[in-house]
């Protein structure tokens, strides 16, 4: 059901529900849409599209209208919403209302109207009819993330019941084409042509692209098209004649689809100048399939088509001066043969099949019942360290069969991961003083009041925020969230799982610290995870369950094919700090390669106060005369490229390695691996066999595993190969069983204690 016939109103909402009834019926899905219209189409019937009634007169007249349609369709298995008016009827009184419901959230159309000026009392009723419609739902789907944040904070859905599915386009209908041919047909005669596929409302900033175009300084040869039409255009028209540039700008108005594709054809860039609520902006889709590249702003989802689209940097929204920059940029010359393949290639990745299956998918978990755990899982940082990578990779091997909703304390480059692994994110700041507390200054004397106050009150709102989520399981994901986070959803009466990747003793911990963590281990989760045997006993629970960081899916081993020529490579990797032994294995290196026969690089960057450690290692390379064979690459993103390029992985922590992932990555690159004999390296090498080990902090006895691994390929060769075979159990897809299975005990011991209803209504 959605809003109007795409000859009536030709706009995005309304061909993105054509478009997605043909695919949907192309997968062999029965789908039927009923719109309301009171003109043809423009390009003839659409296959199953019903045109009914007339798009204007009453509201309730309208969707009574859409009911009556419904009821000569027969029997319907799912009812999927384009607009929550014209659906009204139906669901809640008429002949849908024992049916399950999808919406489609295509934009809060109470706030747009509120922009267009609507008054205060007509803008509360579409309000309450939105929210009347969005809670028959069991879910939702939306065209960008910004849009999913507006469903989720205004209209109070929560964000198990949406998911983010961007459009399609018909890569038939917009496909490139000679663009003097193009512009003949629509009448061109420009050398230099700048489009815009606009209603013409405020929200769509053609404005502020009328202005930008005065400011640009358009040639008399350069032409701006306005293709669409609307109760701006006279205001439009008078802007483009009071700035001087009337002559260069053509208001083009409707146009068929055929027309279309010639004007994204003729043009050599298309903007979309939106200045708010924008979904996605379909037309950035249908220009790119034509070759055309696309100027954008950053209003609502379309910054995310923008970047993801390969189309980026955004154009601040209602930035003139921003959007008359890029103008000029782009008329540096015509759209090449080389722009246009390569347009054309990032829209093909975008068709409308595999759109139509993910909707498949939602439409029979509708009919069904959706069964999937929901968890809220809450990390302090955002930093791209070892315990938020491995989390971002779990996630995503169990996004089929839970939905998982993130909190972060603070923002940062995990975000981004995270949503890439199918997660929602939330991010809700905690105080510094709160979240960067190191561990050693947990004392009586060390902490300050304003950190536990703010503490406090942090887990107050989170347990109200996970009262109003519902989950079924609380997952914590470093030691601080497990506090506030395991406090929380004891006051909110969710099972919380700690998952502990510090072991928790001292050093590093204060002694304060370690007695506070290990009563709380016994009082506020429901279970315990750790990375490994020896991070779990240092808990000091009675159970506990060992759960290994996942491995970065992205690693594989090396090619054998081609023996290395040229000397040893070795690398160690990790974050520079005292505790990981940078400093060890510079020494060893040395030891074992005195003069020449190997190089060494150290991967890493500071991250918690270490910087004069990293500073140090520089001048302590020099020092042991390896400087000039000696690499300091800091911090790098591709783990996996650096491994590729290596012979030897070492990792020699002074003290015991919680898990240690980067061993496990080196070993899934099919490295020989030389790590100190403590921790998890130790529990996930076996000596000889799969790698090496040594006592911790021995540089005697690293510079003889070395020397020995540096003369005898051999033995590399046989270590790297089992290392491949020993590292495979650590797939994501190989954990992930065992992290869905903790989670389900979890929610199981609250379903035991409360019943059937303890999850709530969805």
């Amino acid at each position: 059901m959605g809003l109007e016939s795409v000859g009536t109103r030709p706009g995005g909402l309304n061909r993105y529900l054509a478009d997605l009834v043909v695919a949907e019926r192309g997968i062999g899905i029965d789908a039927s849409a009923i719109v309301l219209g009171d003109e043809p189409e423009l390009d003839g019937p659409r296959e199953g599209v019903s045109v009914v009634g007339r798009a204007t007169g009453p509201m309730i007249l309208r969707s009574s209208a859409i009911d009556r349609a419904v009821r000569g369709l027969g029997p319907i298995d799912v009812a999927d919403v384009h607009f929550a008016a014209h659906a009204l009827v139906a669901i809640t009184i008429g002949s849908l209302r024992r049916t399950p419901v999808i919406v489609h959230f295509q934009g809060p159309w109470a706030d747009e109207s509120a922009a267009s000026g609507a008054s205060h009392a007509n803008v509360r009723a579409k309000r309450a009819v939105e929210r009347a419609v969005y809670r028959r739902a069991s879910a939702c789907i939306t065209l960008s993330a910004s849009f999913a944040q507006i469903l989720e904070r205004t209209y109070g859905i929560a964000p198990w019941s949406i998911t983010v599915i961007p459009p399609g386009v018909d890569l038939e209908r917009f496909s490139p084409g000679e663009a003097a041919g193009a512009r003949a047909r629509l009448g061109i005669d420009a050398e230099h042509v700048v489009l815009a596929v606009r209603r013409l409302v405020p929200r769509m900033g053609l404005d502020v692209l009328i202005r930008g175009w005065a400011a640009s300084g358009p040639r008399a040869t350069d032409l701006l098209a306005v293709v669409g039409d609307g109760p701006e255009l006279a205001g439009l028209r008078e802007l483009a004649r009071a700035l001087g540039v009337a002559r260069t700008v053509r208001f083009a108005g409707r146009a068929t689809d055929a027309e279309l594709a010639d004007w994204y054809r003729a043009a050599d860039t298309t903007v979309v100048p939106s200045v708010a609520l924008e979904g996605f902006g379909l037309v950035v889709l249908e220009s790119l399939a034509c070759g055309t590249p696309v100027i954008g702003t950053d209003a609502g989802g379309l910054k995310e088509a923008i970047v993801s689209l390969g189309q980026g940097p955004a154009v601040r929204a209602g930035d003139v001066e921003g959007l008359a920059d890029r103008l000029l940029v782009a008329r540096s010359g015509p759209k090449s043969a080389a722009t246009v393949a390569t347009c054309r290639a990032i829209a093909e990745a975008h068709g409308w099949d595999s759109v139509a299956r993910s909707h498949e998918r939602i439409y029979e978990r509708a009919i069904e019942g959706d069964d999937r755990l929901r968890v809220v899982v809450l990390d302090h940082t955002a930093v791209l360290s070892g315990g938020e990578l491995a989390i971002a990779r779990a996630l995503g091997a169990v996004r089929d069969a839970a939905h998982v909703h993130v909190i972060l304390a603070d923002d940062g480059s995990l975000r981004s991961r995270l949503e890439a692994s199918g997660a929602t994110v939330e991010v809700a700041t905690l105080a510094s003083s709160a979240r960067t507390l190191r561990s050693e200054r947990v004392t009586a004397a060390g902490l300050s009041p304003g950190a536990v106050l703010e503490v406090a009150r942090y887990v107050v709102w989170l347990a109200r925020r996970l009262r109003a989520l519902r989950p079924d399981v609380v997952h914590t994901n470093s030691l601080k969230a497990a506090l506030y986070g395991g406090a929380a959803a004891r006051l909110a009466g969710v099972p919380c799982v700690w998952h502990v990747r510090d072991r928790i003793e001292s050093p590093p911990l204060s002694a304060t610290a370690v007695r506070l963590v290990r009563t709380a281990a016994r009082v506020l989760p429901t279970a315990v995870v750790a990375n490994s045997a020896s991070t779990l006993a240092s808990v000091h629970v009675v159970d506990g369950t060992v759960l290994a960081s996942p491995l970065d899916p992205s690693i594989r081993p090396r090619d054998r094919s081609a023996p290395h020529e040229g000397p040893l490579r070795v690398v160690t990797v990790g974050r520079l700090a005292p505790w990981k032994g940078q400093h060890i294995v510079l020494e060893a290196f040395a030891a074992a390669f005195p003069t020449d026969g190997a190089v060494l690089s150290v991967v890493g960057s500071p991250l918690f106060g270490e910087d004069d450690y990293a500073a140090s290692l520089p001048a302590h390379a020099a020092r042991l005369g390896v400087a000039d064979r000696t690499v300091f690459t800091g911090f790098v993103d591709d783990v996996a490229q650096v491994l590729s390029d290596a012979d030897v992985f070492v990792h020699a922590s002074v003290r015991a390695e919680p898990f240690g992932q980067v061993v496990v990555e080196a070993m899934g690159a099919g490295l020989a691996v030389v790590a100190a004999d403590a921790g998890g390296p130790a529990e996930v090498i076996t000596q000889g066999t799969d790698g090496l080990l040594f006592a911790p902090g021995d540089v005697d006895a690293l510079a003889g595993c070395l020397r020995l691994l540096g003369s005898d390929p051999a033995l590399r060769d046989r270590l790297g190969r089992a290392a491949t075979q020993s590292a495979a159990r650590f797939r994501p897809e190989m954990l992930a069983p065992a992290l869905l299975s903790v989670w389900q005990r979890a929610a199981d011991t609250r379903r035991r204690r409360f019943g059937a209803k303890a999850r709530g209504p969805r």
